[in-house]
C-alpha cells in the first residue's frame, strides 16, 4: 500500500559509477551507447524503487541525446531521481558525466528521462506514493514531467487487442 502522504524526491536520489573498461567501449575507445543505457536504466529503476518500495519495471525511454563520449578509463557518474508520480507510474530523470580521474573535470555525456511501473505482488501494476516536492526546482520537475507524460499519452499509438 502507498504511502498516503507522499515522499520527497530526495528519498530517490542515486548516484552510480562506472569505470569505463575496454570491453564497455567500441573501438575508438569510448562507452558504447547501449551499455550506457543500461546504466541508466539501472540507475533509473534503483530511483524508482526506493520511491516505489515495490518491484518496478521499465516501460519507456524518451528524449536520449548523447552530447560526449565517455572514455575507456573514466568514470561515467550516473545521476537518477524521480521527478514525478503518476498512479502506478514515475518519470525518472537520469543524467550521465564523463568523469576525468585524473583531473576530476567532468562533463555532460548525455541524459533521459524513463517511465517505470511499480508491480504489486501480483505482478499487476499498483499504486506509488505520490511525490511531493520540497523546493521550487522540484515543483519545475514536476509540472515539467506531467507535460511530458501528456505529449507521450497524445502520441502513443492505439493498443492493439489481445
Amino acid at each position: 500500500m502507498p504511502d498516503p502522504v507522499g515522499k520527497s524526491p530526495s528519498t530517490s536520489r542515486v548516484e552510480m559509477t562506472e569505470l569505463v573498461m575496454p570491453t564497455d567501449a567500441n573501438n575508438l575507445g569510448s562507452a558504447f551507447g547501449g551499455r550506457i543505457v543500461q546504466w541508466m536504466d539501472l540507475a533509473g529503476a534503483v530511483a524508482a524503487r526506493r520511491h516505489a518500495r515495490m518491484p518496478v519495471v521499465t516501460a519507456a525511454i524518451d528524449q536520449l541525446t548523447f552530447l560526449a563520449p565517455v572514455r575507456v578509463g573514466h568514470v561515467a557518474v550516473l545521476h537518477a531521481h524521480v521527478n514525478a508520480a503518476f498512479g502506478a507510474s514515475m518519470e525518472v530523470e537520469v543524467e550521465v558525466l564523463d568523469e576525468d580521474p585524473d583531473t576530476g573535470v567532468r562533463r555532460r555525456c548525455c541524459d533521459a528521462f524513463l517511465t517505470f511501473v511499480a508491480l504489486g505482488a501480483d505482478r499487476k501494476p499498483a499504486p506509488v506514493p505520490p511525490l511531493v516536492p520540497e523546493t521550487e526546482q522540484e515543483r519545475r520537475r514536476e509540472t515539467d514531467a506531467h507535460a511530458r507524460r501528456g505529449r507521450r499519452l497524445e502520441s502513443r499509438p492505439p493498443r492493439s487487442g489481445p
